[in-house]
């Protein structure tokens, strides 16, 4: 299977990572023109879960290094199929309720919660886990990124004034980021992160850990995703009749956003043996900015709103990549 054997080249498989997860949003917008978000999730629940198929039989089976992807799969320990497999039960349900959450309490208030209490109590975590790097500098870029999640919140809050958050719409955030602090370290725990050219009998590579956390993904859907279509947290309930009328490329938009995400959370995870898992969801969790990127440069967003708002924006972006660059440094 392919291996990542230097620090340079992991921390490059982050930077696409952050790339994937914060550029995968980008095909639900494309999509809601039409779609609503319930019936635009399967199609990218499916994606993911294609994604890791096509991972698994081609990096994971190829090269001398390692196990190959059916005979990892064939000799994994129950308890760490059964890790990775919560992992993407405990993923789907906090990604679920943060879009929930940004539906009712709006982008400002639900974003930086959710994602803020993910990245602060996810590196700790997954470091508490896995010790590799210099924590000083890793939790200080950690600090660094939470203030620039902030100051994007602030910058949508001037743009809306008109949004009002509500205590329903808090409180979806803050479980959803608790949810979300934890699901990487499950499919973490299932892998043998110091070793991926000889794992220790029993735990998975990162291809067989994703295959199987994608499988959560996709069987939680059915319940997690039906809920949401009969009794959805906005607008009016949907059935799986309205999912089988989209077009073709409306599913494919859909499909094409899970396999962005696939991509990015396979490239993770590959990394996480080199940089260590704290370093890695540290960096992966930087996808706000290029999600903000997007926002501000490609969707215009922020147009004509003010000094105010552009020098919050111009703040979060180099508090960022101070923040980022703090991560990168941490992990050598």
């Amino acid at each position: 299977m392919f291996i990542v054997d230097s620090y340079p080249l992991a921390v490059l498989l982050c930077f696409v990572t952050m790339l994937c997860w914060g550029s995968w949003g980008n095909t639900q917008k494309l999509a809601g023109r039409s779609w609503r978000y319930e019936l635009f999730y399967w199609d990218y629940v499916i994606g993911v879960l294609l994604f890791s198929i096509i991972s698994a039989f081609t990096l994971g089976s190829m090269g001398t290094g390692g196990r190959s992807f059916i005979a990892d799969l064939m000799q994994a320990d129950t308890k760490n199929i059964l890790s990775a497999f919560i992992g993407g039960v405990v993923f789907n349900a906090s990604n679920i309720l943060l879009s929930a959450a940004i539906a009712i309490a709006g982008m400002s208030v639900a974003f930086p919660l959710g994602v803020g209490i993910a990245l602060v109590l996810g590196v700790i975590v997954n470091y508490a886990a896995s010790q590799k790097g210099n924590s000083t500098l890793l939790f200080l870029g950690v600090a660094l990124v939470v203030i620039a999640i902030i100051l994007n919140a602030l910058a949508y809050k001037a743009k809306d004034k008109n949004q009002k958050s509500s205590a329903r719409g808090i409180l979806i955030s803050l479980i959803a980021g608790v949810l979300m602090a934890f699901f990487y370290r499950f499919i973490a725990a299932s892998m043998d992160l110091d070793n991926f050219h000889a794992p220790q009998a029993g735990k998975m590579t990162p291809y067989t850990a994703v295959f199987i956390f994608s499988t959560g993904i996709f069987i939680s859907n059915f319940l997690f995703n039906t809920l949401l279509m009969w009794k959805p947290f906005t607008g009016a309930p949907v059935s799986y009749r309205d999912y089988f009328k989209g077009g073709l490329s409306t599913h494919f938009t859909g499909i094409l956003g899970g396999l962005i995400w696939g991509l990015g959370n396979s490239l993770n995870l590959i990394a996480a043996g080199n940089a260590g898992a704290a370093v890695s969801y540290g960096l992966g969790q930087g996808a706000t900015m290029i999600a903000a990127f997007w926002g501000v440069f490609i969707w215009k967003e922020f147009k004509d709103s003010g000094k105010d708002v552009s020098a919050k924006l111009t703040w979060m972006f180099l508090l960022f990549i101070a923040g980022l660059a703090c991560i990168i440094i941490s992990g050598r």
